[in-house]
């Protein structure tokens, strides 16, 4: 009899240690924060931290139509997963909207991981898209300018061609390996 309990436990407390891994993550990111001026602040110090260590990314802003500045993801899993931040899309310097960002994963990961990203909208099409999206999710298709390890790549020909670029930084936690692959964005009103 003791048998048939214990799987039932299992899953409660898989889904128990879930939700607090997910609580956790989200601690300091902007959960639950819709204060336009404190997004603003922690963009403007999201790209000023980007243009200081990866100078390539200054040429790459100067060219895109607009930019969407997450500060702060944070993400956390153990087998399941999930991500949540906040943040702004910027057109010649200025905010525009405010969006927030959910991410799920499944498959063989444990831990905690936060970073910042920045997506680079290069054609005037691509930023249609987005905006005109009441949901719009990273693919496979995104160009990459830092990656996952903070390796600043080439900004050649071909990378500049691409429609999105992205840049991920700041990485910090036991989770490696961070994308933004299936990442779905949201306009929010703050």
């Amino acid at each position: 009899m003791s048998s048939s309990k214990s799987p039932r436990l299992s899953r409660r407390g898989f889904a128990f240690g879930m939700a607090g891994m997910t609580l956790t993550a989200a601690c300091g990111n902007g959960v639950g924060n819709t204060n336009a001026a404190q997004i603003d602040a922690r963009v403007d110090a999201t790209l000023t931290e980007m243009y200081d260590k990866y100078p390539n990314t200054i040429e790459i802003a100067n060219k895109a139509n607009g930019m969407l500045v997450m500060p702060l993801i944070s993400e956390a899993g153990f087998i399941f997963g999930g991500g949540f931040g906040q943040g702004a899309l910027r057109i010649n310097g200025a905010t525009v909207d405010y969006y927030s960002a959910v991410k799920g994963s499944a498959g063989l990961q444990i831990g905690a991981q936060q970073y910042a990203h920045v997506l680079f909208f290069m054609t005037e099409d691509a930023l249609n898209d987005f905006r005109r999206s009441s949901g719009w999710t990273a693919g496979a298709d995104i160009g990459y300018v830092v990656d996952s390890t903070g390796s600043t790549l080439s900004t050649n020909t071909t990378t500049l061609l691409s429609p999105v670029l992205a840049a991920i930084f700041g990485q910090a936690g036991l989770l490696f390996g961070a994308t933004v692959e299936g990442t779905k964005y949201t306009r929010i009103i703050p």
